[in-house]
Parts: structure tokens; C-alpha cells; sequence
């Protein structure tokens, strides 16, 4: 593509340069080349890198130029934003491969146009694949599974029966979707346990992505719900009854146990661990290895909370402060 016909998609100004100037993917200030796009979020950065070799660079706006430069300089409110999605159009189309002779697939299972199967990937019973959607060398879609078109299921991910999948979802490799939730009657009597029933469904919607060797599991009775953009990390588990809401961020080592909500446009740093039944509300910010207690609510929209139970960051550090004044003064 070229830089003029970037802008026409993404928006932006072009504030020097060729309009014309081919660029064919996206690189750091340290590897640029001849037909690399790069970024600047600031002043210094998008001078660093005019000195870079690539032939494009997007910076912010009110970036002050150079008299004269060899590169394109494209201004944007959002620079690196603006340089992820060029990324995503720049990224060489995947071309449909068709089904490997190696694939099982069920003979009432439903594939649409262009899409492609792996070797030695299962598509079970009544599944329907969705247009121009991929499943990958080892993966296994169960019986009566639903991917909606241009999906991408990376090698060995697992997708059990009454799993729901939306449009344009990635799952990458290794990841198990919609398998038993972790729910047991216990015996008062004997100590034994028996599994409570798990036979509800997983639903992801739209835009979602979830890492590798990710674990969602199904709903108890009724359902599991990933909603429209969120975002999972590698090694998140997600329990059974879960509403995970839209554009919500989870980093990896989270753990969420069952019937717990976590709400629009929320952030869960990495090992975060939040109790059954818990509710976290919408744009809530959760620091690594915060905690949520069973059945309590934190809503404070926008603050980074801290510890366990989670808090202020401002109040946790003052106990954290307040207990090594404490610790010093019996020492002393």
C-alpha cells in the first residue's frame, strides 16, 4: 500500500513527503527498512525515528517537522493506534488452503465458502464453519460447535460441544473452550463429592481474542459469556457462569472463579485472582495480583485498585507504609 492510500483508510494528515511512498509492513525504530512504516507517540520519539531507515513514520499531532525529511510523516491523534491498524492492513492475507486429507470431519458438519481445515484437526457432528474461517493443523471443534466467519483456531486448541464463536475471533494454540466448570455437591455424610451439572454453553462473541492455553469454561445450567473485543492473555481460566464484558483487558496468571462478572472496559493485570460470585464494575483497573474477595463488588471507575482485598493504590501503599513504620519501631 502506500502511504496516501493508509490515510484514506485510517485518517490522518500527511504533513511531508510523497503520498505516493510504497510502504509494505510495519517495524521498531531499531530494524526499519526501505519499506517500513514506524511510530513516534512524542516529540523525541518521532525524532528518533526520522533517523531510522524506514520509509514512513506516524507521529502526534502538533509533531514539529524537519525543514526537509527523505521520509513520509503522517500526523495522528492516536499514533499508535493509527500504526496498529496500518499493521493489521499490511499483514499479508492468509491463503485458503482447503481441507489437509488428514482432517476428520464430521459428513453433517457445515463449512462455508474459503474456509480451511489443518491435518489432523477433528470437526465434529452438526458444527458449522463459518466463510473464509481457519482451523489449524490439531484442533479439535466438537459436535454441534458454531465459529462464525474469518476465525482464526491456532494448532491443538479445543472447542467443546455447546461452544458459540463469533466473527473475526482468534483462539490460539493450546487454548480449551467451553470445557466442565469446576462445581461439586459435597456429601455431608461420606465427604464424597458428585459433579454438580455442567451442561450450559459458552458463548464468544465478536472481535475477541483469547491466548494460548487459555481455559473458558461452559456454564453450569445456563451460559459462559466472553462479550464483544475482549482481550485474553495466555494462561487466564475464566469459570463456569462468568460475564466477562465488552473491551475488557485480562492479563496472564488471572483466574476468575465461577458466577463472577467483570464489567465494560475493565483492565485485570496479571495473576489477578477474583472470588465466585464477585463483581467487577465496568472500567475498573485491577494491579498485578490484586484480589477480590467471594461475593464482594469493586467499582471505582478508572483508579487503580491494589492488593487483597483490592484497594486504592494511594491506600494500600499507606498501610503498606504504615506497617513498615511499625515493623521499624519494634525492631527498634
Amino acid at each position: 500500500m502506500t502511504v496516501g492510500e493508509l490515510i484514506r483508510v485510517l485518517g490522518g494528515e500527511l504533513l511531508l513527503g510523497n503520498p505516493e511512498t510504497p510502504v509494505d509492513r510495519v517495524a521498531s525504530t531499531d530494524t526499519a527498512q526501505g519499506f517500513d512504516l514506524v511510530f513516534g507517540e512524542n516529540q523525541r520519539a518521532g525524532d528518533s525515528a526520522l533517523e531510522s531507515g524506514a520509509a514512513a513514520v506516524v507521529v502526534s499531532l502538533g509533531f514539529i517537522p524537519p525543514a526537509e525529511s527523505r521520509m513520509a510523516i503522517i500526523a495522528a491523534r492516536q499514533p499508535r493506534l493509527w500504526f496498529a491498524k496500518a499493521a493489521r492492513l499490511l499483514k499479508p492475507e492468509i491463503h485458503v488452503t482447503g481441507v489437509h486429507p488428514t482432517a476428520v470431519i464430521a459428513p453433517d458438519a457445515m463449512l462455508g465458502d474459503g474456509v480451511s481445515v489443518g491435518p489432523g484437526s477433528a470437526i465434529g457432528e452438526l458444527a458449522v464453519i463459518g466463510d473464509f474461517s481457519r482451523i489449524e493443523a490439531g484442533a479439535v471443534v466438537g459436535n454441534g460447535v458454531r465459529i462464525g466467519s474469518y476465525c482464526r483456531i491456532h494448532p491443538r486448541a479445543v472447542l467443546y460441544s455447546g461452544t458459540m464463536v463469533g466473527d473475526r475471533v482468534i483462539v490460539h494454540a493450546g487454548a480449551v473452550l467451553g470445557a466442565d466448570g469446576f462445581g461439586y455437591v459435597r456429601d455431608e455424610a461420606t465427604g464424597a463429592y458428585t459433579q454438580f451439572p455442567q451442561q450450559g454453553t459458552l458463548v464468544i462473541e465478536d472481535d475477541v481474542e483469547i491466548g494460548a492455553n487459555t481455559t473458558v469454561d461452559r456454564g453450569a445450567l445456563s451460559e459462559t459469556r466472553i462479550r464483544r473485543g475482549v482481550k485474553l492473555d495466555n494462561l487466564v481460566h475464566i469459570g463456569h457462569n462468568c460475564d466477562i464484558g465488552e473491551d475488557v483487558v485480562i492479563a496472564s496468571l488471572t483466574g476468575i472463579s465461577g458466577s463472577s462478572t467483570v464489567g465494560k472496559g475493565a483492565i485485570l493485570a496479571g495473576q489477578v485472582g477474583i472470588g465466585d460470585h464477585a463483581h467487577v464494575g465496568p472500567g475498573v483497573i485491577l494491579g498485578g495480583q490484586a484480589g477480590v474477595l467471594s461475593g464482594k463488588t469493586v467499582a471505582t471507575t478508572g483508579t487503580v485498585l491494589w492488593g487483597t482485598p483490592a484497594k486504592p493504590l494511594r491506600e494500600y501503599l499507606r498501610e503498606l507504609a504504615t506497617l513498615a513504620r511499625l515493623a521499624k519501631r519494634k525492631k527498634d
